[in-house]
């Protein structure tokens, strides 16, 4: 293999890939859930766990055009139940934005894998970095936010991972050719089996220990972030030799 294709840009998924994403999600619904308690009286407290969840799935399907777009769902569902507990459009307009914006101030307090900082500081040295993302998590609202170079959410492309839509992006914004950028990621399916559809190389994030389903592997698997610059530096060997 010619050195022409030597690695120079690595992609980083988000969620479960650089932090646990569960904690964060919990305290966003729960800051959420507050402010409309306080400021919509009547718009969730009557709604069971089950009710709730029948109600979103009522919004995502009479809205299959946002499907993509995680934020603008989110607001729609906030907006309709403010108007099923009988607020008014102002109000239930305003009310889903202020809404949105606690949960999303809470979704960014993300705490990265104990050893997350150091491996990319050690990577945003050799390597451009970028991340893509399915949620609406923003990588310059968090601790790691000077390390990289690009970000591109589904939201903004119109399109989820594993569609390469995103990965198009990617090689659009860096230049390079598909097997110049290793993405790394936690799902088979949406970062690995997607990235691979557009020819990049592949790390999986393979955290919990999980067997690997039915599909086409990853050019390496990690265990743990901190294995992730020397699998990087052997993907790098195997393209000079």
């Amino acid at each position: 293999m010619p050195h022409s294709a030597a690695i120079k840009v690595i992609t980083f998924d988000l969620d479960n890939t650089l932090w646990d994403v569960e904690p964060a999600l919990l305290r966003a619904e729960q800051a959420q859930r507050t402010w409309l308690i306080a400021h919509r009286p009547g718009t969730i407290e009557n709604y069971s766990h089950e009710s709730l969840w029948e109600f979103k799935k009522s919004v995502w399907k009479r809205h299959p055009h946002l499907a993509h777009h995680v934020s603008q769902l989110r607001i729609q569902l906030l907006y309709e139940l403010q108007r099923a507990a009988g607020f008014n459009e102002e109000e239930a307009r305003s009310g889903a934005q202020l809404a949105f914006a606690v949960f999303l101030e809470q979704r960014h307090g993300v705490v990265l894998y104990e050893e997350a900082l150091g491996v990319l500081e050690q990577l945003a040295q050799s390597y451009t970095l970028g991340a893509l993302t399915n949620g609406n998590a923003d990588i310059y609202k968090t601790d790691a936010a000077e390390y990289f170079d690009f970000a591109f959410l589904a939201e903004e492309i119109g399109a989820s991972k594993p569609a390469p839509d995103m990965f198009h992006a990617a090689l659009e914004k860096s230049g390079v050719m598909p097997r110049q950028i290793v993405h790394v990621g936690d799902n088979p399916e949406h970062d690995i089996k997607g990235a691979q559809e557009v020819g990049m190389r592949t790390v999986w994030v393979n955290l919990r220990n999980e067997e690997w389903p039915n599909a086409e592997r990853a050019d390496s698997e990690i265990n743990n972030l901190s294995q992730l610059p020397e699998v990087i530096s052997e993907l790098q060997r195997q393209v000079k030799y």
